[in-house]
């Protein structure tokens, strides 16, 4: 089917299509609103990451796109958040205790990787500000004269930005790995000493030992939608609680996808189960990152963020026009090229300027809630096993 007319089938999907398990429990007509509470949860997550994933091409992995992202996964947390309020006294029951305590289990790996996100955000900010540098170097006061003083400022500015980013991304050279000659200067790696201990905050850095992947990895492995005796046993909230944790599994994905990050990859083996509404649209999002991810222009990209392509791109262009100029000054042609491409550069440097730091609050209220939710779970279980 093609992709156009598979998301208008997603589009027109509605209320009707909400095949969820957590129906499919016993009870009579007293339980009927309590049912439709737990279902109404499962469909809201379809509908919240409906939209998702009907996103355009343009928008898909932009920062508006990971800030949605985020705004669902938040709305999705706090309904969750009440279902588990609601039913305080059955999470210390078996089995349910068995899905609520691995649920709190995947949440601290969770929080790591919302730290090793943070990481990933300084490290765009630090390029991004490089890229004024290279940005302001080219920008001439009169329209008519650029000096070579101005190339030598810019050429300077990109070495440095080159050896930011091979240093920062070893395992993916990005565009740099093949231009290097280009600045006269070998690719000398650093080591970066990370901050010592593991504190559960967002200002811990991951070591050197550490890898998305691998947590992501872990997470979904234990990820198993439960049997319809659990269902049946649990009054629905077995679904609850694995759909909350595949949807924070997801997105955790899709934010390392998105966002330079240690050890990032996203050949993470996990299947979207279809047997949930919810499954339909998150399918969807993985085959469409997927596909952008094997594109050829981004196979060796630190990262899928639309804007870190934009960036990408700005930098071939800029490193191009200094390659290519030799003697001064520039012919009119030139000049336009220049100017063109420093305009460009600009434009990704206002989005990243406009758009990190929103970005970097958002993902501290996402850690914020992660960590909320856990230690309310806990004590509401310690509390009833005492």
């Amino acid at each position: 089917m093609p992709f156009g007319t598979f998301r208008r089938s997603i589009m027109g999907i509605g209320n009707d299509h909400n095949q969820v398990h957590s129906m499919d429990v016993n009870g009579g007509d007293s339980s009927t609103g309590y049912h439709c509470e737990l279902g109404s949860f499962e469909h809201q997550v379809f509908r919240r990451f409906r939209t998702l994933s009907a996103s355009s091409g343009d928008e898909l992995l932009s920062l508006d796109w990971v800030t949605k992202l985020l705004d669902a996964f938040m709305a999705c947390q706090e309904d969750f958040n009440v279902a588990l309020s609601k039913n305080k006294v059955d999470l210390a029951k078996p089995p349910l205790d068995k899905f609520v305590t691995e649920f709190f289990d995947r949440s601290i790996r969770a929080l790591d990787i919302c730290n090793a996100i943070r990481d990933g955000i300084e490290k765009i900010r630090l390029w991004h500000k490089h890229l004024e540098i290279v940005s302001n170097a080219l920008e001439s006061k009169s329209r008519n004269v650029i000096v070579e003083g101005q190339f030598r400022r810019a050429k300077k500015a990109l070495t440095d930005l080159a050896i930011v980013m091979l240093d920062d991304n070893k395992e993916s050279a990005s565009m740099f790995s093949h231009r290097n000659r280009s600045f006269g200067r070998p690719n000398k790696g650093k080591d970066h000493q990370k901050k010592p201990g593991h504190s559960r905050s967002l200002s811990w850095s991951v070591p050197n030992s550490w890898s998305a992947c691998k947590q992501l990895q872990l997470i979904a492995n234990g990820l198993i939608p439960p049997k319809s005796h659990e269902i049946s046993a649990t009054n629905g909230l077995a679904n609850v609680v694995y759909t909350m944790g595949f949807v924070l599994m997801f997105v955790l994905w899709a934010l390392v996808a998105a966002i330079p990050c240690q050890d990032r990859s996203l050949q993470v083996n996990f299947t979207v189960p279809r047997q949930f509404s919810w499954g339909t649209p998150l399918n969807l999002l993985h085959i469409r990152i997927m596909d952008e991810s094997k594109k050829r222009e981004r196979k060796n990209s630190v990262g899928l963020l639309k804007e870190i392509h934009q960036m990408e791109q700005s930098i071939h262009v800029i490193m191009d026009l200094v390659d290519s100029v030799n003697q001064f000054p520039l012919t009119e042609e030139q000049k336009e090229e220049v100017q063109t491409g420093v305009k460009e550069m600009s434009l990704v440097c206002n989005t990243f300027k406009n758009g990190l730091d929103p970005l970097e609050r958002q993902l501290r209220e996402v850690f914020r809630k992660i960590m909320s939710c856990r230690t309310e779970g806990l004590e509401i279980l310690g509390r009833a096993q005492a």
